[in-house]
């Protein structure tokens, strides 16, 4: 669930990718053959997957169909691949196509460029051992390996534990690993080659109807005052045993984690995470085209 690896561990992966990418040409082809629109993606298909993921049953009509033209264009633009035997069909790719999605539905097709840093796309059968390579502040280099549940790199590919894709579709918990991972894509996006996610992605123009600076600095006020907040509740409850806040411990950890912690809570469960984080949810609303941050519709 962390942003890029090292290089030497980045390297490890991007050279094993590679090595599939033929397998994943074939994919796509396949997929593209049916058409690149909504109706590429067959009824019955479309049906067993809402049904697998509580989060798009929570849609109306028209907000469903969108997501489904989005998922059918992110399937003719990514390859997946299975790793160690994992052989991934239709509906395993539209499941991860789905909630990489759903953050997007409200911006529609351009959106989709957040993700064009990257193409491939590889599931586990289960935890990912991801290896790292990490210098100490002596000089020592120390090589290891680290269980991941999914892994965000520059340039891709997007790595995810399939059990975890399968089982993060559950609602109230604020957990969706599948859109923790494209966030740190979305946060990566555009950014120089080797500079690591810092959750300040690049923001649409005219966001809140300021000039690109002043929306930039509104951004970067907002994330500090809400992870600073966060922290602080965290460290009430660790310290004293204060309620936990609903909000994942993990977003914590840097501004990078915070930006995809929240983007998966927006989108699990938006009104919760509005109660905690106010400020943060209206910034979220204005990045993602969300119908509450139009400036004729009240705010809630």
């Amino acid at each position: 669930m962390s942003p890029p690896p090292p290089s030497g561990a980045a390297a490890g992966w991007r050279g094993w990718w590679r090595q599939l990418a033929r397998r994943w040409a074939r994919w796509r082809r396949r997929w593209r053959a049916r058409g690149g629109d909504g109706a590429a993606i067959p009824e019955r298909l479309w049906a067993r997957v809402v049904a697998d993921l509580p989060l798009l049953q929570a849609l109306d009509d028209a907000e469903r169909e969108r997501l489904r033209g989005l998922c059918a264009a992110f399937l003719a633009r990514k390859e997946f691949s299975g790793a160690h035997g994992l052989v991934v069909d239709d509906r395993m790719a539209l499941l991860v196509a789905a909630q990489a999605c759903l953050p997007l539905r409200f911006r529609g097709l351009p959106a989709l460029a957040w993700y064009d840093d990257f193409v491939g796309i590889i599931l586990h059968p289960d935890e990912v051992r991801a290896p790292r390579r990490v210098r100490d502040d002596v000089g020592v280099v120390h090589e290891y390996e680290e269980e991941l549940a999914g892994e965000a790199m520059q340039g891709g590919p997007i790595v995810l534990a399939w059990p975890r894709v399968l089982g993060s579709g559950g609602q109230g918990v604020g957990h969706n690993l599948v859109i923790h991972e494209f966030a740190h894509a979305i946060d990566l996006h555009g950014k120089p080659l080797g500079m690591a996610a810092d959750g300040c992605p690049r923001l649409p123009p005219g966001l809140l109807g300021l000039p690109a600076a002043a929306a930039r600095a509104r951004w970067q006020h907002e994330l500090e005052a809400a992870l600073a907040l966060h922290r602080h509740r965290v460290g009430l409850h660790e310290r004293f045993g204060e309620p936990a806040p609903w909000l994942d411990a993990y977003a914590a950890e840097s501004p990078a984690e915070f930006f995809a912690v929240t983007c998966e809570a927006y989108c699990v469960d938006r009104e919760r995470l509005h109660a905690e984080h106010p400020a943060w949810t209206g910034l979220l609303d204005a990045f993602f085209g969300h119908p509450a941050a139009a400036p004729d519709r009240p705010r809630d």
